[in-house]
Formats: structure tokens, sequence, C-alpha cells
């Protein structure tokens, strides 16, 4: 069993200044965006949104199976940080960095471009465990602020941090690759976004990419020289 990097057990608030814990800081942003998303949720009216819609959510069907990889995203994000925080710290950073820059750019444009998705049935088709769950889903998480999906977004994100890790087997990062395949395609196939929401998240995943990743790499090359 791997050893961790950091003992948290000698953490105190007085020491998150410390080089040992200052990467927690990074996880400030999540308190930035829930206040951003309870503003943007609340304060943002459903009629000054602008449907979003493609044709290719009309080919989409609704399919309630796809809850499950949908609610494994909040699995995967925690179980990411909490993995990076332990064993990897620049990782650790890296991530929070990708997912706090796709926030912010996201919120940006919610505020700016208002948007909604009007896909969700009416009447689901079935009715059992799974689709009870998703209307409980519906309820408490609006249809407002979609495009562009940080479902998407973070998904991306997570898989470009464990795919450049050197000492996870390739098998482990397949497997990776599928569940987060799965994560995007949940975001349509139980309609919580359209298809655009998807397309959307790309070049906001593209600019997090490269000012994570690929800047630095310029920079330090750059210094180098």
């Amino acid at each position: 069993m791997k050893k961790p990097v950091v003992d948290y057990r000698q953490f105190r608030l007085r020491k998150l200044n410390d080089p040992e814990f200052s990467h927690l800081k990074l996880l400030g942003g999540w308190i930035v965006y829930f206040i951003l998303y309870f503003l943007t949720e609340n304060l943002i009216p459903a009629e000054r949104c602008t449907s979003v819609h493609i044709w290719l959510d009309d080919v989409i069907p609704f399919c309630e199976w796809f809850l499950l990889p949908y609610v494994s995203w909040y699995l995967l994000i925690v179980f990411s940080l909490v993995y990076f925080g332990l064993y990897n710290i620049q990782s650790f950073r890296d991530l929070s960095k990708y997912i706090i820059i796709t926030q912010l750019v996201a919120m940006a444009i919610y505020i700016l471009f208002p948007s909604r998705q009007d896909l969700r049935p009416e009447v689901f088709p079935r009715d059992n465990f799974l689709t009870r769950c998703i209307g409980l889903l519906y309820s408490f998480d609006t249809n407002t602020g979609v495009c562009p999906s940080l479902h998407v977004a973070y998904s991306m994100g997570i898989a470009s941090v464990w795919l450049k890790q050197k000492d996870v087997r390739a098998v482990w990062k397949v497997l990776l690759v599928i569940l987060v395949a799965l994560i995007c395609l949940a975001t349509m196939f139980i309609k919580q976004h359209s298809a655009m929401d998807f397309f959307a998240a790309l070049p906001v995943c593209a600019l997090a990419e490269g000012i994570v990743f690929w800047w630095p790499k310029r920079r330090k090359k750059e210094r180098n020289q």
C-alpha cells in the first residue's frame, strides 16, 4: 500500500500557508463556485435564459440507466481529489486549477449568456426506482445554467490528469476513459443537458488544458533555452 506524501494528521488551520499544506487553499475554489451557483440558480429567471437545442437532442432517447454513470461523477471527483491529495500533490494542484478555470469560465458564460434546456420529459416512459431518482434530481438541479456542461468539463479534466499518471496501469486508464465517456453521454441520455452543452464544454476544457499543462511546460522550456 502506498504511503501518503503528506501527513494530514499534523494539519491545523494556522498551517494552511505552510508549503506542506498550501495546496489545500485551492479547495477554496469550491466555496466560490457554490456561491456563484446559488446566485445564478436563484437570481436568473428561466424566462431570461435562451433554450439550447440541436438536432442530436431529438435523436438521443431518454434512458434512466444512465443515471448510474451520471451520479458516479460525484464520487469520481471526490476520489480523484482525495487520491491526489494523498499521493501526488502536483496532480492535486493541476486538477484543482483545471476545475477552478472551468468553473469560472462556465459561470461567466451562465451570467452573460443565460441558458436553459427544455428536454426533460413531462412524464417518464417508465416508473421505476431510477426514474424516481431522476425526478428527485430534477427537483433540486434546475434546467438553467447548462451550457457549457460542467459535468463534461470536470470529467475531461479528471481524465486528463489521470492519463498523465506514470504509475497507473494502462487497464485502469482505459476503464477511466470508458467511465468518463459514459458520464458525458449520461448528461444527454437522462436529459440533464443538450448535446450542445457537451460540445460547448470542449473549448472550455481546451482552455483549461492549455493554462494548466501546456503553458507551464512552454515557459519552462523557454527558461531552459
